[in-house]
């Protein structure tokens, strides 16, 4: 990097433009959003079914499924942030947490790391929402999510990765260690 300036300071986002290198000795440069991380958890009810929000993104201008999912406060460790998240969103704790890794979903514009975890043995509470957040629980067969995918009616890419992980969970193909809750 030859240069840095912070072109925006929000609540979350650090929006950057530098001026970089390039291999031939030239110099470009790069503009992109420096992001705290997040967590998403994948809610497995006991009798098969997952747990999702439908929630309003207004982005994309209408209501989007998606696993619940959270930003990352500043030295906050992961899992206390997915135990946050699930309990503030939906209301439910989880008695077993599973770590399956990171997904960096916007890697040309962002360095944004979303950390999935699976949650199990799963126990109805009060949900505890941010003012302004609205959303709506819902639940859905693997089986379902993955027609939704299909279709097109499911695209949220943090979503779409944790239904891939469930289902080759599922096959066998990758692992899950499962832990007690803390």
């Amino acid at each position: 990097m030859l240069e840095t300036s912070q072109v925006y300071r929000g609540h979350f986002l650090d929006v950057r433009r530098d001026r970089v290198a390039l291999p031939d000795g030239g110099s470009a440069h790069r503009e992109y959003i420096r992001h705290p991380g997040a967590v998403m958890v994948v809610p497995l009810l006991d009798d098969g079914r997952l747990l999702l929000e439908r929630q309003y993104r207004y982005p994309m201008g209408r209501v989007m499924l998606e696993f619940p999912a959270g930003k990352l406060d500043a030295g906050e460790d992961p899992l206390a942030c997915g135990q946050r998240e699930l309990t503030e969103e939906t209301g439910y704790s989880a008695a077993e947490w599973a770590y399956a890794g990171v997904l960096h979903n916007a890697i040309a514009y962002s360095d944004e790391g979303i950390h999935i975890y699976f949650a199990r043995g799963l126990t109805r509470g009060e949900q505890k929402l941010d003012a302004g957040e609205f959303l709506e629980l819902v639940t859905h067969t693997a089986a379902e999510l993955d027609q939704f995918a299909a279709r097109g009616e499911l695209t949220d890419a943090k979503t779409l990765i944790g239904l891939l992980w469930l289902q080759r969970w599922q096959q066998g193909a990758w692992p899950l260690h499962w832990q007690t809750a803390a």
